[in-house]
């Protein structure tokens, strides 16, 4: 099986430069995507694509539910974790990570990578633990105007343009990021949990500061809650 960890290129990211991956790697990474992106999909466009993990089918989207504010608690091995959603800023991911929360998909997977030299995120949302896994479908960037990466901010983890599956990524330190990872919402709750999980560090197994968390965080499910 590929090894597709995200892996950081420490001298493109102190360069401030991004890395080119190819979409055929099938590797969502954060912090080595190009800041030159082609022309996107039709809006809200769900493209099958291999790999499908716990496949629950592709989203059709509809603009009136998708507008919908909604909230998400993530509970965790570690503790809950509240984010409120952008879906006035990023309607098509918002609509695809509802979709997938309330199929169950993200229940009893693990976040499989940390980071804390350069960047600073806590990376999860592939049922196969390994990086390579996605839902069988990828979408179109959103909201990179200007974005940036807060502490607190929650992004799309990517292969490249246009890529977007079901990785998704908490920021825990203020980053510095190439506007190339859709940002999709913020943590109204939980910043404690996460800083628990950074300050117990990572294994190093992919370079010094990015490797696997050393507390096992499970995301044992997820429930949306409108308003």
């Amino acid at each position: 099986m590929r090894k597709t960890q995200l892996l950081i290129a420490a001298a493109a990211l102190a360069a401030g430069l991004g890395v080119v991956v190819p979409a055929s790697a099938a590797s969502e990474r954060v912090g080595t995507a190009s800041t030159a992106h082609p022309a996107a999909p039709s809006p809200c466009a769900y493209t099958a694509q291999a790999p499908a993990d716990s496949f629950k089918g592709l989203p059709q989207f509809d603009p009136a539910a998708a507008a919908q504010p909604y909230t998400a608690r993530l509970h965790t091995s570690q503790g809950q974790i509240t984010i409120r959603a952008l879906t006035d800023k990023a309607p098509c991911t918002t609509f695809s990570f509802r979709f997938l929360a309330e199929r169950s998909y993200f229940n009893r997977t693990h976040c499989h990578r940390l980071t804390t030299q350069r960047i600073f995120v806590l990376q999860c949302g592939d049922p196969t633990g390994t990086g390579s896994g996605g839902p069988g479908y990828v979408f179109p960037d959103e909201n990179l105007t200007g974005a940036t990466y807060p502490a607190g901010t929650i992004g799309m983890a990517n292969a490249g343009p246009n890529t977007n599956g079901s990785q998704f990524f908490f920021v825990w330190k203020d980053t510095k990021l190439s506007p190339a990872y859709t940002p999709f919402a913020v943590v109204t709750a939980g910043m404690d949990v996460l800083q628990k999980i950074a300050t117990a560090g990572e294994d190093d197994q992919n370079s010094a500061g990015d490797g696997y968390p050393s507390l096992f965080v499970e995301i044992r499910h997820v429930k949306i809650s409108t308003r």
